[in-house]
C-alpha cells in the first residue's frame, strides 16, 4: 500500500483538460483510467449494436440504448462504457442533471481497446464495479477476434455464461426477441 496516495473522484474530473475527445477519463474506486481515443473499428462496431438495439427499443418500445454515456455510480465511481442499454423504468429516475446516469444500466457493452491494461480493465476492473452496482449483463466485444463475451448476473456477481464467436447469434433473455448475427456486428 501507498502512503498518501492520490484517491481521484468523480468531480475532479471536470479540472481534466478538454482534448477534443482525444482521451477518456474514468475513476474506479478512486484510481484515475485515461485512454486514447478508440480504433474507428472499435466505433464501427459500437455503432452497428447501436443501430440494431435501438430499433429493437423502437419496435418494443421497452428502453434505450445510448453510446459512450457516464455512468456515476458513486464519488469515487464513475465511468464512460461504450454501450448502454436502459429500461424506461430505471431512465426515468436515474440521469443527474448533467446527464449522467446515477443508476445502473441493465446491460453494458465494453469494446476491447489494443493491450494487456486495457483489457485487464475492461475483463476484471469494470466487471466486478458493474457488478457491484447492480448491472444485469455486461457484454466484453472483441472486435479484432470478432468475438463477445457474455456476462450475466448470478447472485451477486457477472459470470460468464458464453463466448459467441462471428457464426454465432447475439440474443439475451434481458432483451426478449432481440437477435443479431454477430457477423453483423463487426461487418
Amino acid at each position: 500500500m501507498v502512503a498518501n496516495a492520490v484517491r481521484w473522484t468523480v468531480q475532479d474530473l471536470e479540472a481534466m483538460p478538454d482534448d477534443g475527445g482525444w482521451k477518456r477519463y474514468e475513476v474506479i474506486d478512486g484510481e484515475l483510467f485515461v485512454t486514447r481515443a478508440p480504433h474507428i473499428f472499435h466505433q464501427s462496431a459500437a455503432s452497428q449494436l447501436h443501430i440494431a438495439l435501438g430499433n429493437w427499443s423502437e419496435k418494443t418500445a421497452s428502453g434505450r440504448v445510448f453510446e459512450t454515456p457516464g455512468v456515476v455510480f458513486s464519488p469515487d465511481d464513475g465511468v464512460i462504457p461504450d454501450l448502454v442499454w436502459v429500461s424506461h423504468e430505471r431512465l426515468e429516475n436515474g440521469v443527474d442533471e448533467s446527464g449522467h446516469f446515477t443508476v445502473a444500466p441493465e446491460l453494458i457493452v465494453e469494446i476491447l481497446s489494443a493491450g494487456k491494461t486495457n483489457e485487464q480493465r475492461d475483463k476484471e476492473t469494470k466487471r466486478k464495479l458493474y457488478s457491484l452496482y447492480g448491472v444485469q449483463e455486461y457484454w466484453v466485444m472483441n472486435w479484432r477476434l470478432k468475438t463477445i463475451e457474455i456476462y450475466r448476473r448470478n447472485q451477486a456477481q457477472l459470470e460468464l455464461v458464453c463466448t459467441l464467436f462471428s457464426n454465432d447469434k447475439l440474443i439475451s433473455p434481458l432483451l426478449p426477441e432481440f437477435e443479431m448475427a454477430v457477423d453483423q456486428v463487426f461487418r
